[in-house]
């Protein structure tokens, strides 16, 4: 009982300690951000009024219209409030980090600086944590403990499957959330079978891929015999660190996998920020806010 009441007074700790740094960089860097790269996608129908020269006829009533003998135009604003929808991978690679933290530790991070970024515009947020499977889904709410308890969920969490289906998890997101939604998918993308499921949600909803790697990921250190394991598959590779030309193949090898990638994901017109478990993820997403502000 006392292991048990000291595990929920350090886990409380992460939590405030967490919070305390993602309030204030959502306060200082990206509130602001986020709701402006956003803003317009979500909006609502408020009145009519008659056409005036120079009005989008897109924008035309015709029942309206019709039963009046005058031609009227929709008016729309923008919806009070959206939902941000975390879609976090927790798969068994998503444990992998060979520097400061794992990819699990940056997804963590990242969904409640946006989290806190979205409670402090009103929004509602939700999560849903996959592998294979659903594991856990929180119907999105509004307020700051909502906000946290969807960040103990994510510190307490232990899967119950080890391996990846993308696809199935955009699948249960589209028939979740019905209303339009910012959708950030937090993955290091160890499956292949998501092209579909991208392609659906990037039409209903602001979808937004976060892909997270490591240096590992990438390329190996000039050292002796590295073994690297799958974690998905327990598939275990022995890597000659030692020598050059086995690191360059390893290197060229990866490279070639992530800007085919990068293609793939451009073809598909998928937004993504891609972030490494080695370096702050700030600058990224800054960056990635001012696109979309200008693509808005």
């Amino acid at each position: 009982m006392e292991k048990s009441e000291e595990y929920l007074k350090e886990l409380q700790k992460m939590i405030r300690r967490v919070e305390i740094r993602s309030k204030r960089m959502a306060s200082e860097l990206f509130s602001g951000e986020y709701h402006s790269s956003f803003k317009g996608k979500g909006i609502e129908f408020s009145n009519v009024r008659e056409y005036q020269y120079g009005d989008d006829v897109r924008a035309i009533d015709w029942n309206t219209s019709a039963r009046k003998n005058e031609l009227y135009v929709k008016l729309f604003t923008e919806e009070r409030e959206r939902v941000l929808m975390l879609v976090v991978d927790g798969s068994a690679s998503m444990l992998f980090g060979s520097r400061e933290r794992r990819k699990k530790e940056l997804a963590l991070e990242l969904s409640a600086v946006l989290a806190f970024s979205a409670i402090q515009n009103n929004d509602k947020v939700g999560l849903l944590v996959f592998t294979d499977r659903v594991e856990t889904f929180i119907a999105p709410r509004k307020g700051r403990q909502h906000v946290l308890v969807i960040l103990e969920e994510l510190f307490r969490l232990e899967p119950t499957s080890r391996k990846t289906d993308i696809d199935a998890a955009l699948s249960f997101v589209r028939y979740a959330i019905k209303r339009h939604a910012i959708i950030f998918l937090m993955t290091d993308l160890v499956d292949n079978n998501y092209e579909r499921g991208m392609k659906l949600l990037n039409t209903r909803h602001d979808f937004v891929l976060v892909y997270l790697s490591d240096p590992l990921d990438k390329a190996i250190p000039l050292s002796a015999l590295v073994e690297v394991e799958e974690p998905e598959t327990g598939l275990r590779i022995t890597l000659d660190g030692g020598s050059r030309r086995e690191i360059e193949r390893y290197r060229r090898e990866q490279m070639r996998h992530h800007d085919e990638l990068r293609q793939r994901l451009r073809r598909m017109r998928i937004d993504t920020v891609f972030l490494d478990t080695d370096r702050s993820f700030i600058s990224e997403l800054n960056a990635f806010f001012r696109y979309r502000e200008r693509k808005v």
